[in-house]
């Protein structure tokens, strides 16, 4: 199975474990001589089954990504770099966004507020950063399709 494959039943997993827990909630109570319409225990067995099965999966996909090197650079240091860039490019898009709106006064007698930084060259730089995420994320995305699995 190649990483990305593992990573896709990752994801289906996830899912399965939120549907099992809407389930258990809905069958969480009944009216006094009823019966719920799943067995609780038994979807219990199901959740510590699927979890069981997951966590040996993550495992493996942990595994994978510390071992896979590329260009002396491993699976999960690409996948940490590609974390921290995405979060800085969110925080640098929100600033731009606050620091180039436009305040509107009403008269010349108005207070004027002004951005406090040179908003087209920060501009520049956040699309530098979001070119370098979107490499980082097809090399990363390649490598997934290009390695198999390790089973520890």
């Amino acid at each position: 199975m190649k990483l990305a494959e593992a990573l896709l039943l990752r994801a289906e997993m996830k899912t399965k474990i939120g549907q099992i827990a809407v389930r258990l909630n809905q069958n969480a109570k009944v009216q006094e001589g009823e019966k719920p319409a799943e067995n609780p225990y038994t979807l219990i067995k199901e959740l510590d089954s699927v979890s069981d099965e997951m966590e040996k999966l993550i495992k493996n996909i942990n595994y994978t990504n510390c071992i896979t090197v590329e260009n002396g650079i491993s699976l999960t240091d690409m996948i940490a770099e590609k974390d921290v860039l995405k979060e800085k490019i969110t925080v640098m898009k929100n600033f731009l966004s606050n620091a180039s709106a436009v305040v509107t006064r009403y008269s010349n007698t108005e207070i004027k507020i002004l951005s406090t930084v040179d908003v087209a060259e920060l501009q520049k730089k956040v699309d530098a950063m979001s070119k370098q995420l979107r490499e980082l994320d097809m090399n990363i995305q390649r490598i997934n399709w290009t390695v198999d699995l390790i089973e520890k």
